[in-house]
């Protein structure tokens, strides 16, 4: 097995190389895709190759021949990127940053200065190889959150048996085993069995879910230790795993306003440069009289001085300085749950001063819990209870899961029920033995013989929601609410503390928003909205002033997030309507990682600003320096690549950051 792993592994090498030597880009358009241990490698060639020849040609006796045969080979080793570069570039009349360094590298040869001229390219090249190694070990932490996904699946066949079936031919209503250690193949939901999984690489949480007849399980997740079976629910290509893979390539393609700045300097700036250059050698040549290509006593000719201009305006890291950072900050939040859909959603991320939130689902986790059971008279609370159970075992609406979880947490013991019937939007009914049980709204109850019992009993207050049951003489009511998340009152303050206003926007009752928004210290509570509503209420804040950023996750929270400055969308379990207008998901199902995400945005919009303090810096002084001809080409081409280098190097920081929620 090791033996054909690395035949693979050198034939890889070799069909890399080759068709690296044959001038084609192992991906596309920059050297900081390529290969970085071949862009390194011939780096150290050019580096090596041309201290040799600089020993040598300090030695009067030995033959120039030789000299130059390593000069020359040493300028190819570290030129041939660019140099490929070019051969690609100029027939389609693209000039660019390889352009200018090939064009420095042979004046500097023309007029006897070879070690110089070696020194950029061997520089130029070894910051290709780390430019290179940045955008490779951005890649990485992106992909290797994906790479174990499996290829197929054990589905139960029409003799019960499980067998294996390639993942693409796994279709929904399908029943797959998954055992203990093994990758869930596609979206499914428990029927039998128990376990935890492992979803960090879907939300970032490192600590497992615990998982159940009922519960959700996603393509790409660990199984720990139970074997489970399970019903497909989506194909593997509408999988939450195929939805964050498409999220992350295309937030790759989607640029900030910074960086489509800086990708302007390519073929114009390009030739504005040469044109200073050439009208620069001119000047210094016929205007104040400096020697054209010879170095005369304590002065070096213009054209020197030219080559060296050309390499200090050169924009190399200005035009690294912004998308290496916002490639290593995709690839941070990707790794801990937080996907951006592109480099604009990092930087407008920090402006935001209005945050728009949704209730259910966003403030609250949007399940409803099982508060507590009160019989009429008291005494029969846990009979109540396990009638209630027994009932919505065969139940699916939202607050029948709230009522049928609690059941199995407290132990109970499900009762046969016979004729289960839903009725829409009010509840449930069955018959346990010859009497008819009934589950569901006080409407239900308000015919029949309990009516007046059920009168007597105040309705709850606001945050609550009830639910009668009945069954011959038993008589009592199930309150439950949604829960509201433990980190959200945090979010809040702390948001607070930053000088950004909070509203809360929904569509449920009044009085069960304003519970809620008393409870957590939100500002202000907007409720009773439809979706049109939470649209005009955005747009009026933006009118106002406000960069508002939107967080939901519902069908009727996307004509909102798509209204706002920034829009985000809260968990994998989030409607496809969310997720698709959405700019950034959080893909933990914990709003506290929107403040992880505010992070981010601050600490990758300050490496940014670093980085294009550098490069410009470097620029500009350099340039002034080298129209005063103070500037050595060696000193200037050191000054160049270097800036170049520290900008990768500054980049590769945001992917080491800890977490802050």
């Amino acid at each position: 097995m090791s033996v054909n792993t690395e035949q693979d592994s050198t034939s890889c090498w070799k069909e890399r190389f080759c068709n690296f030597l044959q001038g084609r880009k192992v991906h596309a358009h920059s050297h900081a895709t390529e290969d970085w241990r071949i862009l390194g490698a011939l780096a150290l060639v050019c580096g090596l190759l041309g201290l040799v020849a600089s020993l040598l040609e300090a030695q009067s006796d030995l033959s120039g021949t030789w000299v130059l045969a390593l000069y020359v080979l040493a300028m190819l080793a570290g030129g041939w990127d660019a140099l490929v570069d070019v051969k690609e570039g100029l027939p389609k009349g693209e000039l660019d940053i390889h352009f200018l360094m090939v064009a420095v590298a042979l004046g500097a040869a023309s007029i006897g200065a070879w070690n110089e001229g070696v020194l950029l390219l061997f520089l130029f090249s070894l910051s290709g190889a780390l430019e290179a190694y940045a955008s490779d070990r951005t890649r990485k932490e992106i992909d290797s959150l994906f790479k174990d996904a499996p290829k197929v699946a054990w589905v139960r066949g029409a003799t019960g048996d499980f067998m294996e079936v390639p993942v693409e031919a796994v279709a929904p209503g399908a029943v797959i085993q998954v055992k203990p250690g093994a990758i869930f193949p596609v979206d499914a939901e428990v029927l039998t069995g128990q376990s935890a999984v492992d979803e960090s690489t879907l939300t970032g949480e490192g600590h497992p879910v615990s998982k159940a007849a009922g519960d959700a399980v996603y393509s790409g997740t660990l199984n720990l230790w139970g074997t489970v079976e399970a019903k497909v629910v989506r194909r593997v290509d509408e999988s939450a795993l195929q939805k964050v893979i498409h999220l992350i390539h295309k937030a790759k393609h989607l640029k900030a306003a910074s960086q489509r700045f800086t990708d302007r300097f390519g073929t114009g700036y390009t030739l504005l440069i040469l044109v200073v250059t050439i009208l620069m050698f001119f000047v210094w040549w016929l205007g104040f009289g400096i020697p054209a290509f010879e170095n005369a006593a304590g002065m070096r000719s213009a054209f020197y001085r030219a080559m060296t201009l050309l390499v200090v305006a050169s924009p190399c890291a200005l035009v690294l300085s912004i998308p290496s950072a916002i490639l290593a900050a995709i690839a941070w939040g990707a790794r801990h749950g937080i996907l951006f859909r592109g480099g604009v959603a990092i930087e407008k991320l920090m402006e935001v001063d209005l945050v728009c939130f949704d209730k259910t689902g966003t403030l609250t986790t949007g399940e409803m819990s099982v508060e507590r059971i009160e019989s009429f008279p008291a005494g029969r609370e846990r009979e109540a209870a396990e009638l209630a159970y027994s009932l919505e075992a065969q139940g699916s609406h939202p607050v029948g899961r709230a009522i049928y979880r609690y059941g199995k947490e407290q132990g109970l013991r499900a009762q046969a029920i016979e004729g289960f019937r839903a009725m829409n939007g009010l509840g449930v009914e069955g018959r346990d033995g010859e009497a008819l049980c009934v589950l569901g709204r006080r409407e239900l109850l308000l015919e029949g013989p309990m009516a007046e019992r059920v009168r007597e009993v105040p309705k709850p207050s606001a945050e609550f929601v009830e639910n009668w049951i009945c069954r011959g003489d038993l008589v009592a009511r199930i309150l439950l609410r949604d829960t509201v998340r433990e980190e959200s009152r945090g979010v809040l303050e702390r948001l607070r503390d930053l000088g950004i206003r909070t509203v809360m926007l929904t569509g449920d009752r009044r009085e069960t928003a304003e519970a809620v928004g008393a409870q957590l210290g939100i500002e202000e509570v907007q409720a009773e909205l439809k979706p049109e509503d939470k649209v005009a209420l955005v747009a009026s804040y933006s009118k106002k002033g406000y960069k508002v950023a939107m967080l939901g996750d519902g069908v009727n929270d996307a004509p909102g997030l798509a209204a706002a400055y920034v829009s985000v969308a809260m968990g994998i379990r989030g409607s496809d309507a969310a997720l698709e207008q959405s700019e950034v998901v959080l893909m933990r199902d914990r709003i506290g990682n929107f403040m992880a995400a505010r992070y981010l945005s601050e600490r990758a919009s300050s490496v940014i600003r670093q980085n294009v303090t550098i490069a410009l810096g470097t620029v500009l002084i350099m340039t002034l320096a080298a129209v005063l001809g103070w500037l050595p080409l060696s000193v200037g081409v050191v000054a160049h690549e270097g800036s170049s280098a520290v900008v990768c190097l500054n980049s590769l920081r945001l992917l080491f950051l800890k977490s802050k929620q």
